[in-house]
C-alpha cells in the first residue's frame, strides 16, 4: 500500500496529524478527500484513511483493487469501518476529525452516524495548516517542478505566431507544457475556482473582473470566466502567462511578461516596479515575518510610485500579493493586509506583485520561494523582464 521510497515522509506527516490531534483533544482523523489523501498516502485512492492519535493509520479501500499491506481493508460502504473496528475490539473515537470543509453535506452526516463520536471536529483546517509546512521530500518535489516550469517558460517565444489569438497562444504553451511533463490538473482550494492548467491574460482582458478569487481575473470563454478569451494579440499588446508548473504533484507558481512589439514605457516602468517589490520582499523576509507586513510593504511601495491605482487589477483589484501553494495551488499561508500568519521555516509560498494597465494589458511578476532558516530563496528561476515575441 505505501511506496517504499515514502516510507520516512509518510511516517513524519502522520506524526504531524498525530501531535495536532492532541492538541484539538481529538481521538482519530478521518480522510477521504483527494488532496489529503495524497498528502497522508502518497496516492490517491477511493475510500478513506483513518489515523488514531497513538499507533499505525487504517486504509479502508473501495478502488481501485490490488493494494495490500498492513492494516489495509476492502469495503463496499463507510459502515463496514466500524464493524471492522467491533471484531478487533478498537474502541470507537469520542472526539472525530472530519473535513467539514470539503466533504458534501451528505456524506459528513453520514459519517457522523457512522462513528456517532460525541464530538466532531474540523479536519479541513487542521490539514490545511500542516500542509503549509513540507517535508524534505516535498521540498524536493518543488525544486523538480520549478526545473520544468523554467524549461517551458524559456520555450514560450517559439510559440508565439503573428495574427495569434491569446487562445490560441495559450494552446501551444499547453502543448510544451504537456511534453515537458506537465500532469495538467491544476488543483485548487474552494469552491468556484476552476481553472484550466493556467491562465494568458492580453491586452484589455486582463482588466475584466472574475468570479473567482485569483489574483487577476479575465474574461475567459463560455463556462470559464477566467484568462484568455479569443483576444487578438496585436502590436502594442502586453500578454502575462501565469501557467501552472504542475509537473510533479506540487504546484510551483511563476509570471512572465512577454509584449507583442513594443510596450508604452508605462509598462517597463511598472514592470520594474514589480521587480522592485519582490527583491525587497527578498531582502527582509524571513520566519517570523508577518505576511500582512509583506503585502503592506508592496502596496505601499505602489502608492509611492503612483501606480496604487494599477495594482492588482483596476475595475476588481486582489487583495493579496502571494500565498501558499502545494498539492493546491492556493495554499495557506496568504499575503493579506489583515493576514495574522507568519512565515515559518519550509513554508513555500507565491509572490505575485502584479499591475494592470488599461489598454496595455497586466505587467508584473511571480516567483515561488522556500522559507529557510535565515531568509528565503527563490525557487522559480526564468527571465524576469519584459520579453518581445516579435523579436524571436
Amino acid at each position: 500500500m505505501i511506496n517504499k521510497d515514502l516510507v520516512g515522509d509518510l511516517k513524519l506527516k502522520w506524526e504531524r496529524i498525530q501531535q495536532a490531534m492532541q492538541q484539538n483533544g481529538a481521538d482519530a482523523c478521518l480522510l477521504s478527500v483527494d488532496v489529503n489523501l495524497y498528502y497522508a498516502t502518497g496516492q490517491v485512492y477511493n475510500g478513506y484513511f483513518y489515523l488514531p492519535v497513538e499507533g499505525t493509520p487504517w486504509f479502508f479501500i473501495k478502488r481501485p483493487n490490488g493494494l495490500s499491506g498492513e492494516q489495509v481493508s476492502y469495503i463496499r460502504k463507510p459502515e463496514q469501518m466500524t464493524e471492522i473496528f467491533a471484531e478487533r475490539g478498537i474502541k470507537m473515537p469520542e472526539k472525530l476529525l472530519l473535513e467539514a470543509d470539503e466533504l458534501t453535506y451528505s456524506e459528513y452526516v453520514r459519517l457522523q452516524a457512522v462513528f456517532s463520536p460525541k464530538e466532531t471536529g474540523n479536519a479541513t483546517t487542521i490539514l490545511r495548516s500542516l500542509r503549509s509546512i513540507k517535508t524534505p521530500w516535498e521540498i524536493e518535489q518543488f525544486r523538480i517542478s520549478a526545473r520544468q516550469h523554467a524549461k517551458t517558460y524559456a520555450e514560450v517565444p517559439s510559440c508565439y505566431r503573428p495574427g495569434m489569438t491569446d487562445l490560441e497562444f495559450q494552446i501551444e504553451i499547453e502543448r510544451r507544457m504537456r511534453l515537458n511533463g506537465s500532469i495538467g490538473l491544476f488543483r485548487s482550494f474552494g469552491s468556484n475556482m476552476d481553472i484550466f492548467m493556467g491562465s494568458v491574460l492580453a491586452g484589455e482582458n486582463a482588466e475584466a473582473p472574475s468570479p473567482f478569487d485569483f489574483a487577476l481575473g479575465g474574461g475567459g470563454v463560455t463556462s470559464l470566466p477566467l484568462g484568455a478569451n479569443g483576444t487578438l494579440l496585436k502590436d502594442g499588446t502586453a500578454v502575462m502567462v501565469d501557467m501552472a508548473g504542475n509537473y510533479t504533484a506540487y504546484i510551483t507558481d511563476m509570471t512572465r511578461i512577454f509584449s507583442v512589439g513594443k510596450l508604452p514605457e508605462i509598462a517597463y516602468r511598472a514592470h520594474q516596479v514589480s521587480i522592485d517589490i519582490q527583491q525587497e520582499i527578498e531582502r527582509i523576509a524571513r520566519p517570523g515575518t508577518s505576511c500582512a507586513e509583506l503585502y503592506n510593504l508592496a502596496a505601499g511601495i505602489s502608492e509611492k510610485e503612483g501606480l496604487s491605482a494599477y495594482f492588482m487589477g483596476t475595475k476588481q483589484q486582489a487583495k493579496f500579493v502571494g500565498h501558499g501553494i502545494g498539492i493546491q495551488i492556493n495554499e495557506l499561508p496568504v499575503f493579506t493586509p489583515r493576514s495574522k500568519e507568519l512565515l515559518q521555516p519550509n513554508m513555500v509560498f507565491a509572490l505575485e506583485p502584479k499591475f494592470v494597465l488599461p489598454g496595455i494589458g497586466a505587467v508584473g511578476i511571480e516567483n515561488s520561494f522556500l522559507v529557510t532558516e535565515t531568509g528565503i530563496e527563490k525557487l522559480t528561476h526564468a527571465e524576469e523582464n519584459i520579453v518581445n515575441l516579435s523579436k524571436e
